[in-house]
């Protein structure tokens, strides 16, 4: 299952709700590693797009995400606002049919990926949750193996992602949807998903901050279903860096996703027999396969992305709202 290659994409215009550091990354890749390139920003924040404008060679910088929407320049939209405000900007792009790309986690919670979700359906506009993962060269790769069979059955998937970042602004506030399980979590959260699907039960601890957004978060998803032996345990942390890697166990041997397992790595693939083989995905920045994905899928007619179609983004919303509601997370408005 090898990944396709981002410059064999159909080149369209893309426009960027939001102008912060993961934009910038989506637009550098967007713009070096694709035949596509980025055409206009929007941030509401007064001078940020235009600068951004200049920083990425962008034509068209707009102060308000109405204007961009309106203004016939793009093909696609990429949302790269904070997590509470994921849902306005892609509603706004979806409800002009615009296909849409929205930065992870998709929502601040459920109900807000079900107005995102149904709008979609309402507009027949394409909508793509940008966990990049799903697209990168060495993940496709692990569902190869998997599906071979070089592993033997699932048994147990370990992933972990902590950074060093409860300082930074957004991470602190309720207000902004802060905390580690939506900004850090939802890659081990994901990954389980992309790997042993949804579970039949969730289990999680967490240690919260002064302001009520949780620090620390470990989780158990339990796999009972059809016989099945499987468990996820995954960790998330604001307060320190974690080792950031991935194993998934099985009965005929096991892979480790190298640090960092959620971004272009390496994995190697240890058979019980001790014979063991490498697979090295490293690639230049990451997010042009993700959005190579979407205007390839676009120019299929496609909705949604078969990588992670919509209902498995739901799911994974419905999990991270279960998981704050077990450690006591309430944003703002909920």
């Amino acid at each position: 299952m090898t990944a396709p290659l981002p410059h064999d994409a159909p080149a369209i215009r893309w426009g960027i709700l939001g102008a912060g550091g993961i934009a910038h990354k989506l637009a550098q890749a967007v713009n070096q590693h694709t035949a596509s390139k980025v055409t206009a920003v929007a941030s509401r924040t007064p001078g940020k797009a235009q600068a951004f404008a200049d920083a990425e060679g962008v034509q068209h910088a707009f102060t308000s995400y109405e204007d961009l929407v309106n203004s016939q320049e793009v093909d696609a939209i990429y949302v790269a606002t904070t997590h509470n405000d994921h849902h306005t900007p892609a509603l706004l792009a979806i409800n002009a049919g615009i296909p849409t790309l929205v930065e992870k986690a998709f929502t601040q919670n459920a109900a807000q990926a079900r107005q995102v979700i149904d709008a979609a359906a309402a507009n027949n506009t394409y909508v793509q949750e940008a966990m990049w993962t799903r697209w990168l060269p060495h993940i496709a790769a692990v569902r190869e193996a998997i599906q071979r069979g070089d592993i033997g059955e699932i048994v147990t998937v370990q992933a972990d992602h902590g950074q060093p970042i409860a300082h930074v602004d957004r991470m602190k506030r309720p207000d902004l949807a802060g905390g580690a399980l939506l900004d850090l979590g939802i890659y081990p959260v994901s990954f389980a998903f992309d790997i042993l699907g949804a579970p039949d039960k969730v289990t999680a601890v967490g240690q919260l901050t002064d302001a009520g957004v949780d620090g620390q978060v470990s989780m158990v998803f339990d796999y009972g279903h059809e016989g099945s032996k499987a468990q996820a345990s995954l960790t998330t942390t604001m307060w320190a860096r974690t080792p950031c890697q991935a194993v998934i166990a099985g009965t005929e041997g096991r892979i480790e996703i190298a640090d960092t397992f959620y971004a272009p790595s390496t994995w190697r693939l240890i058979r019980k027999d001790g014979t063991s083989w490498e697979f090295d995905g490293r690639v230049d920045n990451g997010f042009q396969y993700e959005a190579a994905a979407l205007a390839r899928n676009v120019a299929q007619g496609l909705t949604e992305a078969p990588e992670l179609p919509l209902h498995q983004t739901l799911t994974i919303m419905e999990t991270l709202d279960e998981i704050r509601s077990q450690i006591g997370v309430v944003y703002p408005g909920e």
